[in-house]
């Protein structure tokens, strides 16, 4: 009898601990702070305190996270066993959507990523989009590197560093992009027809801009500039 008794005990504290967890939408998790948003993506930057924890929340839709700084995170994805992440600055990962989870911060630093979510996954997955000539590959190039790391739901993510005064030569946007910035960034873009053009961004700041031109990118200032874009065909 007692050994029921305890059973129920147990069952009923994990029935509360649940109900005290509560689960709202992305939108209304209190780290994550909508910064973009257009019909091809919602873009989020979030932090998360040291050793502190986020709500546990929704992810609908397929995303991409680019983290920001080094950082150790516990992940409890709703259903699954505790995964522990050890993330470098710059990582970036894509992740299929339809889960929900916690994300706990380990470390003595604050947790900062930006989430980038793709809001016509649904249609990627009904309808393959047209494929990239180039999906995978790394270029290296006079003081730095072009590194595809990959493409999901037609949408090629590249992580490009640049040393001091390097530049990455002249290619085509036809579709849309996006760029993240890592590292903080002092950039010329030099576009074909326009003429120089200086851009000044903090690490993490995001930034959309349209397709149809072609250009150069250097890197005008003092440090290594580094940063991820999201081409949309």
């Amino acid at each position: 009898m007692k050994s029921v008794s305890a059973f129920l005990l147990i069952i009923s504290s994990v029935v509360l601990l649940c109900a005290q967890t509560p689960e709202v939408e992305i939108t209304a998790e209190p780290s994550h702070h909508l910064a973009l948003q257009n019909p091809f993506v919602r873009v989020f930057k979030v932090q998360v305190a040291p050793h502190a924890a986020t709500l546990m929340h929704h992810h609908r839709h397929d995303y991409v996270f680019v983290t920001l700084g080094a950082s150790e995170v516990e992940n409890d994805v709703q259903g699954k066993l505790l995964v522990t992440l050890k993330l470098n600055d710059g990582d970036t990962h894509f992740l299929p959507g339809g889960f929900a989870h916690i994300a706990k911060n380990l470390s003595g630093k604050p947790f900062r990523n930006v989430t980038i979510e793709f809001m016509q996954d649904e249609k990627a997955h009904k309808s393959p989009p047209p494929k990239w000539n180039e999906e995978r590959g790394m270029h290296i190039l006079e003081g730095g590197t072009q590194d595809i790391l990959f493409v999901k739901d037609g949408v090629r993510v590249t992580e490009v560093a640049l040393q001091p005064e390097a530049t990455l030569p002249k290619h085509h946007h036809a579709g849309p992009h996006l760029l993240v910035a890592v590292s903080d960034l002092e950039i010329r873009s030099d576009v074909v027809g326009q003429g120089p053009m200086l851009g000044y961004f903090k690490s993490g700041d995001v930034k959309w801009l349209p397709g149809g031109y072609s250009h150069t990118l250097t890197n005008v200032g003092k440090a290594e500039a580094k940063f991820i874009t999201l081409e949309f065909h």
